[in-house]
């Protein structure tokens, strides 16, 4: 069992994660429910789909501050009028969880109009394992299950099957399951790179406005995300298009078919600015700092991996997955601390010292790791 970040919730929660990373697990150890609905369970799904209004007659005569725990809950958005109605004549206490948001989004159904809080879940992060975290072992990525597997990239092949049956077929979010597969496929190996529609389009045989869709998808059911560039005005023109991230490493290297083979450097190296992003992401929420991240890139190609502006100033992220770390390594952190004064640049690496480059502090990236989950880079 894994001690998870995630606080116990004291009202209602939406608790949105992808398939795999311990939603119901940590429901499960935190919740003391008075009903559980799993909506995985076909039948149960589809009784409460022809009359949503079973849950609140079921609920109905639950005491105040009961908590009760729907489980897959995008199955029957409908519930969610159900849900709101108990919470407001019953105070009851809900969580429901899901990994999409699409049909949420697309039934138009109420929202919980602010009576339950939204939480992002996310796979294991590093105080979650201790920092056990060798260098070898970034490849595979961070679910839970990946940590026990006696064959790490059986279980990816089949998590990236399981994702594309049970979330993309099944729901039909695409009829064309085809091209999807081969759009993850080319999206996988172009992940953290700044998002090009049409060479995507191109490579994956099918229409640009088909990857635009696919790109929701995959934002939708909470596989990837983007990252802005950032768009405050300065005196060097910046590049507008966002860069797309997968929410897992272990994910990208399943959905790009390079699991039989051992990563190249190039690879490692987007592998390593997945997860160290994914790290950076998931502590700003579970942190719970509103704070909006992004990168900075110049037409001339200067770039920051990863740029969040705080209460006391600017903190800039530059992520090599190297064991060296280059005097070129703070050339897109110098730039930007020339537009943005006060800036705090870091740097992170796979080497083992500590250094100070400049006006950069490079950290192994195990120190980076200790020190952003105490608090010490970004408050």
């Amino acid at each position: 069992m894994f001690h998870r970040q995630m606080t116990t919730p004291r009202g209602s929660i939406l608790l949105l994660g992808p398939l795999g990373t311990g939603k119901s697990t940590w429901i499960g150890s935190h919740v003391q429910a008075a009903l559980t609905y799993d909506l995985l369970d076909t039948g149960l799904a589809l009784r409460l789909a022809k009359t949503p209004s079973l849950l609140y007659q079921e609920c109905a005569a639950l005491a105040k501050k009961d908590w009760v725990v729907i489980d897959e809950v995008q199955k029957v958005p409908a519930l969610l009028d159900e849900v709101h109605r108990l919470i407001e004549k019953h105070a009851l206490r809900f969580v429901l969880s899901g990994s999409s948001a699409r049909k949420l989004k697309r039934s138009g159904v109420n929202l919980l109009a602010g009576r339950a809080e939204t939480r992002l879940f996310f796979p294991l992060v590093a105080p979650e394992v201790e920092y056990a975290l060798p260098v070898e072992r970034i490849q595979f990525g961070m679910l839970p299950q990946v940590f026990t597997a006696e064959r790490p990239h059986r279980y990816l092949r089949s998590y990236c099957e399981t994702y594309l049956k049970e979330e993309i077929q099944n729901e039909a979010l695409t009829r064309n399951i085809g091209g999807f597969a081969r759009f993850l496929e080319v999206a996988a190996r172009q992940c953290a790179q700044v998002t090009n529609t049409s060479n995507l389009a191109r490579d994956a045989e099918v229409a640009r406005q088909t990857v635009q869709g696919y790109f929701e998808i995959l934002v939708d059911t909470l596989v990837g995300f983007f990252l802005p560039a950032l768009s405050q005005r300065v005196r060097t023109k910046q590049v507008a298009h966002p860069k797309f991230y997968f929410f897992d490493a272990g994910v990208v290297r399943g959905l790009s078919g390079r699991l039989p083979y051992p990563p190249t450097p190039e690879e490692f190296g987007v592998l390593f600015e997945t997860f160290i992003v994914n790290e950076l992401r998931a502590y700003l929420s579970l942190s719970e700092l509103d704070y909006q991240p992004s990168f900075w890139r110049t037409h001339d190609g200067v770039e920051v991996d990863f740029v969040v502006e705080t209460r006391r100033g600017w903190v800039t992220v530059e992520i090599k997955g190297s064991e060296r770390w280059r005097p070129q390594d703070r050339k897109g952190s110098e730039a930007f601390a020339a537009e943005f004064r006060g800036t705090r640049a870091i740097g992170v690496y796979l080497g083992s010292k500590k250094l100070v480059d400049g006006k950069i502090t490079v950290y192994p990236y195990r120190d980076f790791l200790r020190a952003l989950w105490a608090g010490d880079l970004i408050a």
